[in-house]
């Protein structure tokens, strides 16, 4: 319940940025994620955004008609597809990069570089001991 209650605090700061631009939560992961890692299978991004495959159906379906993500087959086996960040949704990442800076800087300073520092390790930490070996 601790970590819940902490995700909902720190959501609390980002939600109404994502308003402001009629994102989803789960929207902006997938940019996140996409951003970072460049095109992705739909398995794979449904598992690096921790959202379940049902759910990233919807959000793919409605990234694209807003011309944030696209959908490309892959070369060989027109059963896969990878998805990818566009220039669109390159551009919203950016233009919300100064206010979530700001966010991030924020929380940082309410805590300390170094207890932030602190938590941000062992949040890793947890993630790894529960991912599986690869």
């Amino acid at each position: 319940m601790a970590l819940l209650r902490a995700r909902e605090v720190i959501m609390a700061h980002f939600r109404p940025m994502l308003a402001r631009h009629d994102i989803t939560e789960q929207q902006w992961r997938v940019l996140r994620v996409l951003a970072e890692t460049g095109p992705l299978e739909a398995t794979e991004l449904a598992n690096r955004a921790s959202i379940l495959p049902p759910s990233l159906t919807r959000i793919i379906k409605a990234m694209e008609e807003r011309e944030f993500i696209t959908r490309n087959k892959v070369k060989d086996d027109g059963r896969r597809a990878l998805l990818a960040i566009s220039p669109a949704g390159l551009a919203l990442i950016e233009e919300l990069s100064p206010e979530r800076v700001a966010i991030y800087e924020a929380i940082e300073k309410r805590y300390g570089a170094e207890e932030h520092e602190r938590l941000l390790d062992m949040l890793e930490s947890l993630i790894q001991s529960e991912s599986p070996i690869e």
